[in-house]
């Protein structure tokens, strides 16, 4: 039997270098079957031709002329299917770059800056790119997300490549390239053995999915997935107009995984694809497809070499010569093939696998593929960038969750969300920090664990603290492990720290270290521990000018210094403050300090018990914090109906920079305990008046927080 013409670089090279577009003549016959009768009906072979394999299912049908829905708009939070979505070397799935954040470029140098960078990205391409010099391919690194915004097109189009692709090195991973047009790097010689431009060429990679893209008129292949890249998933793409179209192997081992489903392979010469030495390829709805009246003639479909073992189901192959071929040392195993005007080979024998031990899909029947195929295969015109309607985002630190970092899930919320979106946290400590912006209310953050101890949420960064790119220090504010700044924020059943070493970090000035930092309106926490040192909890505003409620019920707080302090109207609700030594062992501290407004109301800590393992009267129930010398604030706190330890000094309010707190609002109401005491002079008392006007409703207003 005389050999298939694959022109592999390094292995088996068998072209006679002359150029291949030429027509053939149509042969008589596909596997004995008349081709008009293969043409008119669209054979599906099975076991009944004796050729197919074992477990080869024998059917014939007539092609599906009906119309597809319209496809949706593809989302930059997917993940993959087939092998790519399989759990393995240290990697669960393919997610691309949804862990980080989502950028748009239109220019190389900022395509390669990001695609290139250590950190996680979605990098939308949304202009027509040239790769210069041409034949340039960018060193993809891994956990990236590279879409095009747009359809593709010949000009004017967004997502599109010119002149180059991508590069994947050994050992990257966790990399989606999707929706984009990757053109043009030909180089004017048709069988080019000179010039190696790929539109993708991936050497030991793993985890990668290649989806939705049109690929086209390169010097060289289209896709090269060589050097045992493995766990790849390529999945409704456009591939034409190519020679060596789709070549797999360049390797003696064999251990790769490979998924390919619903491409579109139209007037490709070789490698469509050539499967060399590949553990399990799973082949499946896939249209092959040589055009009468061109100058590309097909060589070959699918070909399985080397100790390649293939599964091949319902595809479909139109007027392609040699459609099925398989080396002596090669297993392949059809199941509903179509066959239409094919010649030449169409082979099958050995053993395969069964995909369904490593992921569950699901086959179009392969008369419908052109129809489905055509409509389906290539970019998309729309493209949605976050994700739409999910009311509870998963994570988990070891991958078993949708997303392995608390900041992904909430990058992953749409701006403006108009209800609750649940960031569900699987127990285990999230060494992070996790910004909420002032665009997405109605978040939760929800530990899952039996208790608010089993999710931790944990970040060093003090006010002194540099920040990485040389701008400066953090300041007391941005230093915040959580920082909520939209309005509906509730935490639940976590902890929330800031584990600054005081003592390790003497040489920086500025110990401040907040853990939670509240910056908008009705933040509500339920069940919580938060902990630091010096201004623990940040109850903030967004403005001056603007009201921010907060409510803490159930919780813990724990500091030495300030540690409750801010701007905002809060309660404190049948909780648990917590005082601590300082990092030289010695008790002294302050509770809080507020920074009211003038005219509204400022902290007010109810039904809570004050205690912690210091030095009797070391600390202060409050100081009033007039913040930036403001001379028009007016500080308040209420302390009442709550416990306080023997902690708690005989005078429990101060002064701070210069302000007498007598001149501000601190006031205490039915206290018990050792650090309770009557009124003076020096501790206030509301009269029953008074206290009737400072309850949890006079704070929260026309908020009812969710139980």
């Amino acid at each position: 039997m005389r050999a298939i013409n694959d022109d592999r670089d390094d292995r088996d090279d068998r072209d006679d270098g002359r150029a291949r577009h030429r027509r053939r003549h149509r042969l008589s016959l596909t596997v004995g079957i008349p081709v008009a009768m293969a043409a008119a009906a669209g054979l599906t072979y099975g076991t009944a031709f004796g050729i197919f394999g074992e477990d080869a299912q024998p059917s014939a049908s007539a092609a599906s002329t009906q119309a597809p829905a319209p496809a949706p708009a593809l989302r930059s939070d997917e993940t993959a299917d087939g092998f790519a979505s399989v759990n393995a070397m240290g990697q669960n799935g393919t997610y691309g770059g949804r862990d980080g954040e989502t950028v748009t470029v239109k220019t190389l140098a900022d395509l390669e800056r990001y695609a290139t960078s250590s950190d996680p990205y979605v990098i939308i391409v949304a202009a027509t790119i040239t790769m210069d010099p041409k034949g340039k391919e960018i060193k993809v690194a891994s956990d990236k997300t590279i879409m095009g915004s747009g359809a593709s097109g010949t000009s004017g189009a967004s997502g599109q490549i010119v002149g180059g692709g991508f590069f994947l090195g050994q050992g990257v991973h966790n990399v989606i390239i999707r929706n984009l047009t990757i053109r043009d790097s030909y180089a004017g010689t048709w069988n080019d053995k000179e010039h190696d431009f790929d539109a993708v060429q991936m050497d030991g990679a793993h985890h990668v999915w290649i989806d939705h893209n049109d690929l086209r008129h390169m010097a060289d292949g289209l896709i090269d997935s060589r050097k045992d890249t493995t766990y790849l998933t390529v999945s409704w793409n456009k591939l034409s107009d190519n020679n060596k179209t789709f070549g797999i192997g360049w390797t003696e081992n064999t251990t790769a995984d490979i998924t390919i489903h619903h491409n579109w392979l139209r007037e490709t010469e070789q490698r469509n694809p050539s499967t060399d030495n590949v553990a399990h390829a799973h082949l499946y709805n896939n249209y092959l497809q040589d055009v009468a009246g061109t100058d590309i003639t097909s060589s070959y479909g699918n070909y399985a070499r080397g100790k390649t073992r293939m599964l091949l189901e319902n595809s479909y192959f139109e007027d392609i010569k040699n459609p099925v071929t398989r080396d002596s040392s090669a297993a392949i195993v059809q199941r509903g093939n179509v066959f239409a005007g094919t010649s030449g080979r169409n082979e099958s024998g050995g053993k395969a696998f069964d995909p369904t031990s490593f992921y569950a899909y699901k086959l179009d029947k392969g008369t419908e593929v052109p129809s489905k195929v055509k409509a389906g295969a290539g970019p998309r015109e729309s493209l949605a960038t976050t994700t739409a309607t999910a009311s509870t985002l998963t994570v988990a630190k070891d991958g078993s969750a949708r997303y392995r970092t608390i900041q992904s899930a909430v990058n992953a919320i749409p701006a403006n969300n108009p209800s609750r979106v649940v960031v569900s946290i699987a127990p285990g400590t999230y060494r992070e920090t996790v910004k909420i912006p002032p665009t997405k209310p109605h978040v939760t953050l929800q530990g899952t664990g039996g208790s608010r101890k089993d999710t931790v949420i944990v970040y060093d960064n003090a006010a002194g603290t540099p920040k990485p790119d040389g701008s400066g220090t953090y300041g007391t504010s941005g230093s915040a492990t959580v920082a909520a700044e939209a309005d509906d924020f509730q935490a639940r059943n976590v902890t929330i720290a800031n584990d600054f070493d005081e003592k390790a970090n003497q040489n920086i000035a500025g110990h401040q270290a907040v853990a939670l930092r509240t910056a908008a309106d009705k933040a509500y926490l339920d069940n919580v521990i938060v902990e630091g040192d010096q201004d623990t909890l940040l109850l903030d505003t967004a403005a001056k000018e603007k009201l921010g409620r907060a409510y803490i019920r159930n919780s813990y707080v724990i500091g030495n210094t300030d540690f409750i302090f801010g701007r905002a109207t809060a309660v404190v609700d049948r909780s648990v403050i917590t005082l601590k030594k300082r990092w030289d062992g010695t008790s002294q501290g302050y509770v809080t300090a507020p920074s009211t407004p003038a005219g509204r109301n400022g902290f007010l800590i109810t039904n809570t018990t004050v205690t912690g393992d210091v030095s009797p009267r070391s600390f202060h129930l409050g100081r009033n914090w007039h913040a930036g010398g403001d001379a028009t604030l007016s500080p308040q706190t209420t302390f009442r109906d709550s416990t306080l330890s023997a902690a708690i000094r005989t005078t429990p309010w101060t002064d701070m920079g210069g302000f007498p707190w007598k001149a501000d609002r601190f006031a205490e109401y039915k206290n018990k305990g050792p650090g309770a005491g009557p009124a003076s002079e020096d501790r206030p008392q509301l009269t029953e008046p008074q206290a009737a006007t400072q309850e949890k409703a006079d704070w929260l207003g026309n908020w009812t927080p969710a139980p």
